[in-house]
């Protein structure tokens, strides 16, 4: 078999992977707290080539590509004043804390609401949390004061999908919940966008390199059965 084959298919692979990372990117383009993801690839390795007669080193070819993690960028984005009562946005590192039905979950998400039953809610339906693990009721006036709010130091991080991340809490963080204010979504949809253009060309480039070395095979084979036939 052809090791070209397996050196596109891997390269295609990857951007699949990565095509999938950067359309769930563009899709939070306008998502609060969002941030985006990046695909680290990795080469699988070179395999050594040498003449088959004599066994002498001919030199080395690469076997393809691998996704080897995707890493999320935590950077703080500057807050954008929104005036809306339950909107909250933190100023530097930390996280929100809400709880799940899978359990205590974190966010930079913070544009909140009122639930049925007077409770602090994300856009989920989940309570938010204080720093002391409680619900936060809201007031009569439909407002909450932004130091009833927890704001908690997370080790770990890792996204868990709807915007929300698992991670070991560490105590109070230094960043400043401030409100009216809510963070925006750290994807840029023109950058995304290039970005999915260059990994579908590269995509394409695989699919290209597939199809040109199954010719190249059929013709081989149909030149050997041909010499066959006329033996």
């Amino acid at each position: 078999m052809d090791p070209g084959l397996y050196i596109a298919a891997a390269g295609m692979v990857a951007e699949q992977v990565r095509q999938d990372q950067l359309t769930n990117d563009l899709a939070n383009a306008s998502t609060p707290g969002y941030k985006a993801d990046d695909c680290t690839q990795q080469s699988f390795g070179e395999l050594l080539l040498s003449n088959t007669s004599t066994a002498q080193a001919i030199g080395g070819l690469q076997t393809g590509v691998r996704i080897s993690k995707i890493t999320t960028d935590l950077t703080p984005q500057p807050l954008q004043q929104t005036g809306q009562p339950l909107d909250f946005g933190i100023a530097g590192v930390g996280f929100f804390a809400v709880r799940t039905a899978q359990g205590i979950r974190f966010t930079r998400d913070g544009q909140f609401s009122s639930s049925a039953q007077g409770l602090l809610v994300d856009s989920n339906g989940d309570p938010v949390l204080s720093q002391t693990g409680a619900t936060i009721a809201v007031a009569a006036n439909g407002t909450v004061q932004a130091p009833a709010i927890g704001v908690f130091n997370v080790n770990n991080p890792a996204k868990q999908g709807d915007n929300l991340y698992t991670g070991t809490a560490t105590g109070r963080a230094a960043g400043v919940i401030r409100q009216g204010e809510l963070e925006p979504s750290a994807a840029d949809p023109l950058e995304t966008m290039t970005a999915m253009i260059a990994s579908l060309q590269a995509y394409q480039s695989g699919e290209n390199a597939i199809q040109t070395i199954d010719g190249t095979m059929q013709t081989s084979a149909n030149s050997v059965a041909s010499l066959g036939g006329g033996a």
